[in-house]
């Protein structure tokens, strides 16, 4: 469904280990950015209408209309000089912003 890097893993695996148990990695797609859609995460608890996944032990929630445009998704974490932070490599955009974070 999703895959995510090296880096993407551990940076999610910090980020859930300080949260409440339970919660996992949501993923979403709403309206808005220079786009037309933007990217978006939080650590959050699933609901019981979420595609729940887990890639290399790092569980996630993709609720039903992100899903159409997260398929096949790879998730980056940069942490460089001049990183941009998370990053959503999206096979099934049409177009992106230069901030990384809106498609079209």
């Amino acid at each position: 469904m999703i895959n995510f890097t090296d880096s993407a893993v551990k940076k999610v695996a910090e980020m859930t280990a300080e949260s409440t148990p339970g919660k996992l990695l949501r993923i979403f797609v709403e309206p808005g950015g220079c786009s037309g859609f933007e990217y978006g995460m939080s650590i959050d608890e699933p609901k019981s209408t979420d595609r729940i996944g887990d890639f290399s032990g790092i569980g996630y929630a993709v609720d039903g209309d992100s899903l159409e445009y997260l398929s096949g998704c790879e998730i980056h974490f940069d942490d460089g000089l001049s990183g941009k932070g998370f990053e959503i490599r999206n096979p099934n955009a049409e177009s992106t912003c230069g901030c990384g974070k809106s498609f079209n």
